[in-house]
C-alpha cells in the first residue's frame, strides 16, 4: 500500500463515476468490454462489503448513435444532400438514458446484481425535502446490495452548457452526491491515466501521482475537453479539488483499465489522489539541490543575525507548535507505521518509526531544556593581546549549512532541526520513505513557527532519493554531512562526497565484566545495555567476561540472565567451545544486531578486552564493569572509542543524558566533533581582530605582546 493511500484501509462507502470518453467509443458506440469490467469491479466490491454508487455518463453519446441511425433511415436520399442540422441534446438523453439503463440492467443481472436508475436535475437540489428523500432512498437500495446509478436527467434539464448552478455536469454531480450521501471516497474514471502537468499526449507531461493546488494549480496545463461529454480534466479538477476541501478523498484514474477500482481500494498508487492534507505530503514548489542549500545558508544568516533571545524564543515557539499538533503529527506517523507493518518491515524498523504516546511532550521538553541552556553563538572563547591597543578574540560560530540523512526516526528530525537553530545553522533534511508522512507534518510544524525575519528555508526537508547525489557534490555551499542510519548508508555518503562526513557506520558496542565485577551490577549493567533498546546504537552487540567467571559461576549467571529476557547469543571461539553453556559459534565479531541478540567471547584479562575491542568493536561505546580502580583505569585509558565507561551502561552515551540537550548523531571520527554531537560540535570558530590604526610595515614599529586577558564576557 501506498504511504499517500493508507486512507482507503477506512473507506466503506465509494462513489464511483465514469465519462462518457470511458462508457462509449471512439465511434460513439458502447463499449461493452469496459462496461463489463465495470460492472465486475462493482460486482467483487459488493461482496466484499464496500457500498457502491455509480454516477454514469454516456446516454446523450448513446441517444445520438441511435437517433443518428434512426435519421439515415427515414431521410431520402435528397434529404441526405442537405445540411443536417445538429441533434438536439435533450432528445438525444431522452433516447439513450433508457438504453444505457438497459444495458447495466443486462450485465448487473448477469453477476446477480440489482441496479436502481435514478434521475438528478439541479433544480432538485434546490429543494431539502428532495435532498434528505434521495438520501434515503439511496441507504434503502445500499442496504438491500442493489447499485444505485445515477445519472442527470438531461432531458428535463433547464441547464446549458453555459450554465451554472448547483452541479453543471455529471463530474460535479458525483463530488456533490458523494458529499450528500456521505461517502468515504469517489472515483473519477476518465480515459487517460490521471492528470497530467500538461496534454497527455505531450512526451514532457508527468503524471501527477498527488495533486497539490498551492504546487499545481499554476503548473497544470489542461488539453482538450471530453471529445463526447461536457466535462474533461478540467472538470474533473475543479470536482475534485471541491470534494477534497470538503474532506472526500477522489482519485482520478484511467476508466479503460480492467481493474483500477480493485487497485485504488487497495492503496496502489493509481491514478492521481486529491486530499485535504496533501499539502502536508509534498513541498509546495520543487527547489533545485543548490538554490535549497543556498537558501537555507542565506536564512542561517538571518538567524544568526537575531538576539539571542530572539532565537531562544523560536525554539520555544516550535516546543509549544509540537504540542499543539500533536494529534495530527499521532495521525500521520500512525499512518506511517501502518505502511511499514503491511509491508512486512523488520520489528526494530518499525519500532524506531513509531512515535509512541508521551514522545512528542518529551521531544518538546528537551527543545525547553535546549532553549535554556547558555548562548552557543559569539562565545569569546579566548582573548589575547597581540601588541598595544590591538586584541584578537577567538570566538564560536555555526558551521554554517548542514545535511543530515537519517533513517525510520522522526524524533531524529526534531532534534535535528532544534540542535540546528539553537547553533544558528542552515538544515536539509533526507529521512528515510518509511517515515515520509511523519518527516512531512513534522516539517512543516517546525517551519511554520519561524518568523519571517528568518524564513522557512532555513530547514529544507529534501523529498527523493534521486536529490541526494547532487546535494553531496555541493561542497561549496555544503560544510558538513551527517549520515545517521546503516552501515550501508553511512559509507556509500563517505564514498560519494568531498564534503566533510561525521557519523559513525557500526555501533559494535562492548560490555567488559572483569573478574573484580560486583555480580549483581554487572547483571543490571548487562541486561540494560542489550534491553533498554536493542535498535540503538548504543546499544551492548558483545559481551566480554574474563575467565576466571568460568570458574565462579559469573559467566552463567549473565548468561542465564540474557536468556530469561529472550536475548539470542552467538559466541566467539571460546565461549561456543563451552559445551555447558550450549552457545552457537558466530561467524564474526564484527557483527551489529539491532535485536535482543548479542555475541559472548572469553578474554583472559583487561589487556586482552582491549586488544578484542580495539580490533574488532567500532569506536563508539564501551564498558567496564569492575570494582578494581587500577584495572578500570587501564580500560578508560586504552580503549580508542569514542565513549568509553565504567560500571554504567552504554546506554548512557547519548546527547540528551549527557546534558547536551539533543544530539544530531554520535560520531567515531577523530577530526572535529566526538562522540554524542550536540550544539558544541555543530560550531566552529572565528577571529576577530580589534585595534586602533596598527599596520605590519615588516614588524618595524609593532612590539607584540601576545598576553592572555581575561574574558569579561562570554559573548558577543
Amino acid at each position: 500500500m501506498d504511504a499517500s493511500r493508507v486512507f482507503v484501509k477506512d473507506v466503506k462507502r465509494v462513489v464511483v463515476k465514469v465519462g462518457t470518453a470511458v462508457v462509449t467509443r471512439s465511434d460513439g458506440r458502447m463499449a461493452l468490454g469496459r462496461l463489463g469490467a465495470l460492472c465486475e469491479q462493482i460486482k467483487e466490491l459488493n461482496i466484499d462489503g464496500f457500498e457502491v454508487i455509480l454516477v454514469s455518463s454516456g446516454a446523450v453519446s448513446a441517444g445520438r448513435q441511435r437517433l443518428r441511425f434512426r435519421k439515415l433511415v427515414n431521410s431520402s436520399f435528397a434529404d441526405l444532400q442537405k445540411p443536417q442540422a445538429e441533434l438536439d441534446g435533450k432528445a438525444c438523453a431522452a433516447v439513450g438514458q433508457n438504453g444505457l439503463m438497459a444495458l447495466y440492467d443486462t450485465l448487473f443481472s448477469q453477476l446477480d446484481l440489482t441496479a436502481a436508475q435514478l434521475l438528478v436535475t439541479d433544480n432538485d437540489f434546490r429543494d431539502p425535502n428532495f435532498r434528505s428523500q434521495l438520501s434515503e432512498t439511496v441507504n434503502q437500495l445500499l442496504d438491500s446490495k442493489v447499485v444505485p446509478v445515477l445519472n442527470e436527467n438531461d432531458a428535463g434539464s433547464t441547464l446549458n452548457k453555459d450554465s451554472s448552478g448547483i452541479f453543471w455536469d455529471n463530474d460535479s454531480l458525483a463530488a456533490l452526491l458523494a458529499l450528500e450521501l456521505k461517502a468515504d471516497l469517489l472515483v473519477l474514471l476518465s480515459d487517460v491515466d490521471g492528470l497530467y502537468s500538461g496534454p497527455p499526449s505531450d512526451p514532457q507531461s508527468k503524471l501527477i501521482h498527488t495533486y497539490v493546488k498551492e504546487k499545481h494549480q499554476s503548473e497544470v496545463t489542461f488539453g482538450d475537453k471530453s471529445r463526447l461529454g461536457r466535462g474533461g480534466m478540467t472538470a474533473k479538477v475543479k470536482a475534485a479539488v471541491h470534494a477534497a476541501q470538503a474532506g472526500i478523498p477522489v482519485i482520478i484514474a484511467s476508466g479503460k483499465a480492467t481493474d483500477n477500482i480493485i487497485k485504488v481500494i487497495k492503496g496502489q498508487r493509481v491514478g492521481t489522489l486529491f486530499h485535504q492534507d496533501a499539502h502536508l505530503w509534498s513541498s509546495v514548489k520543487e527547489t533545485g539541490s543548490r538554490e535549497m542549500a543556498v537558501a537555507a545558508r542565506e536564512c542561517s544568516r538571518r538567524l544568526q543575525a537575531l538576539s539571542a533571545q530572539e532565537r531562544k524564543k523560536i525554539l520555544l515557539d516550535i516546543a509549544d507548535a509540537l504540542e499543539d499538533n500533536e494529534q495530527l503529527i499521532k495521525i500521520e506517523n500512525d499512518a506511517d507505521v501502518a505502511v511499514a507493518q503491511m509491508a512486512g518491515y523488520d520489528k526494530s524498523l518499525v519500532a524506531r518509526l513509531a512515535l509512541k504516546t508521551g514522545k512528542i511532550s518529551s521531544l518538546a521538553k528537551s527543545i525547553r531544556v535546549l532553549a535554556d541552556m547558555e548562548e552557543p553563538i559569539g562565545r569569546i572563547l579566548k582573548k589575547t593581546e597581540i601588541a598595544d591597543g590591538l586584541v584578537l578574540e577567538k570566538t564560536s560560530c555555526p558551521l554554517g549549512v548542514l545535511l543530515i540523512v537519517f533513517e525510520s526516526r522522526p524524533d531524529a528530525l526534531v532534534q535535528i532541526a532544534s540542535l540546528a537553530v539553537r547553533s544558528g545553522n542552515g538544515l536539509l533534511l533526507k529521512g528515510g520513505k518509511e517515515a515520509k508522512r511523519s518527516n512531512a507534518i513534522l516539517h512543516k510544524v517546525i517551519t511554520s513557527a519561524l518568523p519571517a525575519t528568518v524564513g522557512e528555508k532555513l530547514i529544507g526537508l529534501v523529498t527523493t532519493r534521486e536529490e541526494i547525489p547532487d546535494l553531496l557534490k555541493l561542497d561549496d555551499v555544503i560544510d558538513l554531512v551527517i549520515p545517521r542510519g546503516s552501515n550501508k548508508l553511512v559509507s556509500q555518503i563517505k564514498e560519494s562526497t568531498k564534503i566533510p562526513v561525521l557519523g559513525h557506520a557500526d555501533g559494535i558496542c562492548h560490555v567488559y565484566v572483569d573478574k573484580s565485577a560486583n555480580m549483581d551490577m554487572a547483571k543490571q549493567i548487562v541486561l540494560d545495555a542489550k534491553m533498554d533498546y536493542p535498535a540503538a546504537c548504543n546499544a551492548m552487540e558483545t559481551l566480554l567476561v574474563h575467565k576466571d567467571l568460568l570458574q565462579n559461576g559469573g559467566l552463567d549467571a549473565l548468561v542465564t540472565e540474557l536468556r530469561s529476557e529472550g536475548v539470542d547469543l552467538f559466541g566467539g571461539p571460546r565461549a561456543s567451545a563451552l559445551q555447558e553453556l550450549n552457545i552457537p559459534a558466530t561467524k564474526t565479531f564484527h557483527k551489529e544486531y539491532n535485536t535482543p541478540a548479542c555475541t559472548v567471547e572469553v578474554v583472559d584479562n583487561v589487556h586482552a578486552a582491549v586488544e578484542h575491542i580495539n580490533q574488532h568493536g567500532s569506536a563508539h561505546t564501551d564498558c567496564i564493569v569492575a570494582e578494581d580502580e587500577k584495572v578500570a583505569e587501564v580500560f578508560l585509558k586504552q580503549v580508542d572509542s569514542a565513549a568509553v565507561l565504567h560500571n554504567a551502561s552504554t546506554r548512557f552515551c547519548d546527547g540528551f543524558r549527557f546534558g547536551l540537550g539533543a544530539e544530531v548523531g554520535i560520531s567515531t571520527s577523530r577530526i572535529h566533533a566526538r562522540g554524542p554531537v550536540g550544539v558544541e560540535g555543530l560550531l566552529t570558530t572565528r577571529w576577530i581582530l580589534k585595534g586602533n590604526g596598527q599596520i605590519v610595515d615588516g614588524d618595524k614599529a609593532v612590539v607584540y605582546t601576545h598576553k592572555d586577558l581575561p574574558i569579561a564576557s562570554l559573548t558577543l
